[in-house]
């Protein structure tokens, strides 16, 4: 163990671990959040994406055009790739049940680990 300052009580070193443990445990709480929300608002895009498609066939070149537009919206964020389009399309596709998809164990995995799946899917 380091070596303490004379002025410092004898029990900084327990605090200060204890205080790095809730910060840490804050952050992953946190991350968890941001995850879940990003999951739901994919599944949410690509939800509306199959509904418009189902009212009207869209031709190949709406959702390019579509993740042209949500990216110069939306500049600081990512995932909005043709790629990723079809993506959330067949996520929503995948799991189109009607409990909200973060109740489900896939609402507590990452968007990747999603992707993943959905690759394994004959959606």
């Amino acid at each position: 163990m380091t070596q303490l300052e004379p002025d410092l009580p004898g029990d900084y070193a327990d605090a200060l671990t204890t205080l790095k443990d809730l910060v840490r445990e804050a952050q992953y709480r946190a991350q968890r959040v941001v995850n879940t929300a990003m999951v739901e608002l994919y599944w949410n895009i690509g939800h509306t994406i199959l509904q418009r498609q189902h009212e009207q066939p869209w031709g190949s070149k709406v959702l390019e055009r579509m993740a042209r537009d949500l990216r110069a919206e939306f500049p600081h964020m990512k995932g909005f790739s043709r790629t990723n389009m079809y993506n959330m399309r067949a996520f929503a596709a995948a799991w189109s049940g009607e409990e909200p998809i973060v109740q489900t164990p896939s609402g507590q995995l990452s968007w990747s680990h999603n992707v993943a799946l959905l690759n394994k899917l004959d959606v």
